[in-house]
């Protein structure tokens, strides 16, 4: 999913880019109001983090201008923490409103929870770390190698991916890829994980297939 960051903070704006890309998201940055409004208005984006403090046009004009033509979720990120700037961000059609200084961990979890609420585009390419999926040729590349997955695997890798940083249930994964109910005597589906774990990291330095002890299983980037 395609997320643009409007923040003239140099290196906070391209900290947020790598934590972002690193979580498997596509990002692009502008660094003023004027470029940020222009970008936003000529792409297709999935979700908006601005800044209120900008130069050329602050954040308040750049929601108001951008929500003449849109309704893409808009996250501000911004120091002001005064009752009433939030009360205006929230008045002029911001989503949601994160205070500086602030933990990428919250942030990652705001932007999922604000992605959720929106219609997931199907995407001909994900990317995630260094795993780049196409889905339309379902074609997996990790490293720029290319990797060999079967149908099923394709499928698993792909669930996952759609929804990447959940977790998912060994039922829910057995729903979905076999199109059968599960029966916990089966491992099936702890099965298949490992054969697509083998085959996406077990080369590769960073692991991107965690499981999560009684719960299932989720694809993610380690925060950087």
């Amino acid at each position: 999913m395609r997320i643009l960051i409007i923040e003239d903070e140099i290196k906070s704006a391209e900290y947020l880019k790598k934590g972002l890309g690193d979580s498997g998201f596509q990002v692009e940055v502008a660094n003023d109001g004027i470029d940020g409004l222009f970008i936003a208005q000529s792409n297709d984006f999935d979700l908006l983090i601005l800044d209120v403090m900008l130069p050329g046009i602050d954040g308040w004009g750049v929601i108001r201008r951008f929500r003449e033509r849109s309704q893409v979720p808009v996250l501000f990120l911004t120091a002001r923490d005064a009752v009433e700037d939030r009360v205006k961000g929230l008045e002029l059609g911001a989503d949601d409103y994160l205070i500086k200084p602030f933990s990428y961990a919250e942030l990652l979890a705001r932007v999922r929870t604000l992605l959720r609420r929106t219609p997931m585009r199907q995407q001909d390419i994900v990317e995630m770390a260094d795993l780049e999926v196409d889905m339309r040729k379902r074609r997996a590349l990790r490293g720029g190698q290319r990797i060999d997955l079967t149908n099923q695997e394709f499928a698993l890798l792909q669930l996952l991916l759609q929804h990447q940083g959940e977790v998912l249930s060994r039922s829910q994964i057995a729903s979905q890829v076999w199109d059968m109910n599960f029966d916990s005597d089966t491992n099936v589906v702890d099965v298949a994980i490992r054969r697509l774990r083998a085959k996406i990291d077990d080369a590769f330095a960073v692991k991107l297939i965690q499981t999560v002890r009684g719960m299932g299983y989720r694809i993610e980037a380690p925060l950087p």
